[in-house]
């Protein structure tokens, strides 16, 4: 089990296993630092912690591949890059002492590894005990790129996003209070019509998401970690505030508003089982990206079956518009 963001991971693997992931970070070209701390029983002795980068001939040709065993995965590493860490005494650098705890020895591994590459490169670690019986270990890591508060504790691909919601959120306040000034005037000729309360309704429900987007990756930046669940909510009010957007945009396609004041009967069938599907496929996309993307690869919320399905749809949304 293991609870993991970004820049801060921990938890305890046991397994029959003598290969296992561990976690991933995009490090920048001179500032990235991994600190670590690792202990084990010490009769589970000898571990090693694997660094990997996003070379061909490296990550991508070990992982998910059984056409290689345990100390073939090994072999790819460089031992001129120190990407092993040999988790015992004998090795100065992994920082292990033997200390005990009741009737238990255990090797308690404090250290830390700076990263230095030409650019900025993905950097995987794993766990290995070729020929061993299985992995005991717990673990805590901190990865973090430089000292500055935009950049410390994120991975590089995540750079700007803070900066970014920060700016679009100031942008759709201010869009959304010119759209409420707006509104009284046409409230006051009796011409504020449906479409554009959706409109306001969409731009105050982004509002709303940015804000707990900013407060989100805000506390991210302090601790490392954040809060899931506000984050989850955050994503819930941007799909919601897009789906209202979507929708009246179809309605001004089909001229709702503008050109007539109801759709027929067989365009309202039509639009209630499009966005009924297009609703559907935004949460199995939400269910498919929580359950079943594999941290162990570079992946992003459309890269799936669900989000390519959810692409197509839009398109077909887009089109129905124009």
């Amino acid at each position: 089990r293991q609870r993991s963001a970004a820049k801060y991971v921990r938890g305890r693997i046991s397994t029959t296993e003598d290969w296992v992931f561990l976690t991933r970070f995009c490090f920048l070209s001179e500032y990235g630092r991994l600190q670590f701390h690792f202990k084990y029983p010490e009769e589970s002795c000898c571990q090693n912690i694997l660094l990997y980068f996003d070379d061909v001939t490296q990550w991508p040709a070990v992982y998910q591949t059984n056409r290689m065993d345990c100390y073939e995965k090994e072999s790819v590493l460089r031992p001129d890059n120190n990407q092993v860490i040999n988790l015992t005494t004998r090795y100065t650098w992994s920082g292990c002492e033997v200390v005990e705890e009741g009737q238990s020895r255990y090797l308690s591994c404090l250290g830390g590894r700076s990263f230095r590459s030409v650019r900025e490169r993905w950097w995987y670690i794993a766990l290995s005990k070729c020929g061993g019986s299985g992995l005991e270990l717990e673990y805590e890591m901190k990865l973090t790129n430089g000292r500055s508060f935009w950049t410390e504790q994120f991975s590089a691909d995540e750079f700007g996003i803070l900066e970014t919601d920060i700016t679009f959120l100031v942008i759709f306040i201010l869009v959304f209070l010119i759209s409420c000034f707006f509104a009284y005037l046409l409230k006051s000729r009796l011409l504020l019509h449906t479409t554009y309360k959706m409109f306001m309704t969409a731009a105050g429900v982004e509002v709303l998401s940015l804000v707990f987007f900013c407060l989100y990756w805000g506390q991210y930046a302090r601790d490392g970690v954040g809060n899931n669940a506000v984050k989850v909510l955050a994503k819930l009010l941007f799909s919601l505030s897009f789906l209202i957007f979507l929708l009246m945009l179809i309605l001004l396609g089909k001229g709702f508003t503008v050109t007539r004041g109801r759709i027929s009967h067989s365009g309202s069938v039509k639009l209630t089982v499009y966005m009924s599907l297009y609703t559907i496929t935004h949460i199995i996309l939400f269910i498919y990206e929580a359950e079943f993307f594999d941290p162990g690869q570079v992946l992003y919320t459309f890269e799936s079956p669900v989000g390519y399905g959810l692409i197509v749809l839009q398109d077909v949304a887009y089109t129905w518009f124009s």
